[in-house]
């Protein structure tokens, strides 16, 4: 029996500047094991993610899983341009971490209420690979909240963001400071990969990354995490 997964998120599930978990997802599993959904926008806020719900429950999936918050956790770093962002993705009020709590409630309670799919909300992917920084320890922090919404709404917590201190702990990396991306960086990691046809995984070497191509995007390494932290609420095939 095929199980059926929706993947909600910003620009790490949609997938044009990170190597693509969903693509990891799948190969996990035997063919047709898995149908997956892919729901990623470039630059969503929580706020935006709880917006965009009517295809998702319009045709219910059996899992549901939510891996969004980054760029509410950008907002808060000094140098953020928050006032762009607000206008390019038409925010009603400035990002803030009870605002960021509140419409990923609203997420999780309307997915609860029209369908019974299993939802699991992920943390969020280390920002940076400096734990002691403050973009990492933002990361936390909104992770954090994640678990909290998904105790009070019944949600299963996928823990990504502790996956992927564990993995770099062990791999130990050069302390690396954290640049928040610009759009002429974006644009730059796209021209890279698209046109030079340089893997994410090379961009990501060449500047000393052990999980991300920029501090944010994720390269295979980093995106396999996130598919071996969905993997584990997905239903196991009975032989």
């Amino acid at each position: 029996m095929t199980t059926r997964v929706a993947c909600l998120g910003d620009s790490l599930t949609r997938a044009q500047l990170s190597v693509d978990y969903l693509d990891l997802l799948e190969r996990r599993h035997p063919s047709g094991d898995v149908r997956l959904a892919r729901f990623g926008a470039n630059g969503d806020f929580a706020y935006n993610l709880s917006r965009r719900l009517d295809a998702v429950v319009a045709d219910p999936p059996d899992v549901i899983t939510v891996l969004i918050g980054t760029n509410d956790a950008r907002a808060s770093l000094v140098g953020y341009p928050v006032e762009r962002a607000m206008k390019r993705k038409q925010l009603p009020e400035r990002p803030s971490a009870g605002w960021f709590q509140q419409c990923l409630g609203a997420v999780v309670e309307r997915l609860r209420t029209e369908t019974d799919a299993t939802i699991g909300l992920l943390s969020l992917p280390v920002l940076g690979q400096q734990l002691d920084g403050a973009a990492a320890q933002a990361s936390q922090a909104y992770s954090r909240m994640i678990a909290e919404v998904a105790t009070t709404n019944e949600a299963t917590y996928l823990p990504l963001h502790e996956r992927q201190i564990e993995e770099l702990r062990q791999a130990d990396p050069p302390p690396i400071p954290y640049r928040e991306l610009t759009p002429a960086a974006g644009v730059g990691v796209l021209v890279r990969h698209a046109v030079l046809r340089r893997s994410f995984d090379t961009i990501s070497r060449r500047r000393g990354l052990v999980l991300t191509t920029d501090h944010i995007h994720q390269n295979s390494r980093g995106a396999a995490l996130v598919a071996e932290v969905i993997d584990t609420c997905l239903p196991t095939r009975s032989t």
